[in-house]
């Protein structure tokens, strides 16, 4: 299916890849990608035969960042409700995982860094250079980065707005895996397969909690993390994990 002229969306085995798919300009972002990937995400949220995402860009690199030539002419690549690249302030409910190439520069690593997980090209190159446009990372790299590296590490790439290696950021925890030279995709696809064996409406449950929990107070976190997976224990997909297990067969889940 297409999502749009700068997007392109494939659905396989339970796993959807949006591309950002403008590689003449480096996958930049513009006010129609925003949209075609906001509305893929729309679209593939809810349907049941869709367990987790991947998000590469087409051609070689993930994504320049915003596109600045459309930036100057008026284009604002955000969409209200979702943000940035249409996925930065609101990412969706189930699993997305990046999938780098190339460059993930300015927006480009905001976009990655809005994925629960990374994949990337030992060859991948990723930072935050707005500083030395004149700009600020405000697509949810400052808010995001320090949590998922060392504080000095987040403050050493937002100031200097220097590029860093995939193979740095891997032994900083924040790409999950690396990949040979233009394997990121296939790698991304691989670890998909793992997510999608589990069950829809225990990963979606699972990724909140781990999000949103670090905004809860301490004395309310088993109660919030109650309201939010008491579903799932009484879903017929947490019968049927139990029935397979029990006949030793695989699962077959529902999302209900």
């Amino acid at each position: 299916m297409s999502a749009g002229t700068a997007v392109s969306v494939e659905v396989n085995g339970g796993v959807a890849v949006i591309t950002i798919d403008r590689p003449q300009a480096r996958n930049a972002v513009n006010e129609a990608a925003a949209r075609s990937i906001a509305a893929a995400i729309d679209e593939l949220d809810p349907r049941p035969d869709v367990v987790a995402m991947v998000l590469p860009g087409a051609g070689g690199t993930f994504s320049a960042g915003m596109d600045l030539k459309g930036f100057l002419a008026g284009d604002a690549p955000v969409v209200a409700g979702r943000g940035f690249g249409g996925i930065a302030e609101r990412p969706p409910a189930k699993p997305v995982i990046a999938a780098v190439e190339g460059y993930a520069l300015a927006g480009g690593f905001e976009l990655a860094l809005s994925c629960d997980l990374i994949v990337a090209s030992e060859t991948a190159k990723f930072g935050l250079p707005e500083v030395r446009r004149g700009l600020v990372a405000g697509a949810g790299g400052l808010l995001r980065l320090p949590r998922r590296v060392p504080y000095h590490l987040a403050m050493e790439i937002a100031l200097t707005g220097e590029h860093f290696t995939a193979a740095r950021l891997h032994e900083a925890g924040l790409v999950n895996r690396l990949t040979g030279a233009g394997q990121a995709v296939a790698g991304a696809r691989e670890l998909a397969a793992q997510v999608a064996q589990g069950a829809p409406l225990a990963l979606a449950a699972t990724k909140r909690v781990i999000v949103e929990s670090a905004d809860w107070d301490s004395g309310e976190a088993f109660a919030r993390q109650g309201e939010v997976i008491r579903p799932v224990f009484t879903s017929a997909d947490a019968m049927e994990g139990a029935a397979a297990f029990a006949q030793k067969r695989p699962p077959v889940w529902r999302g209900e």
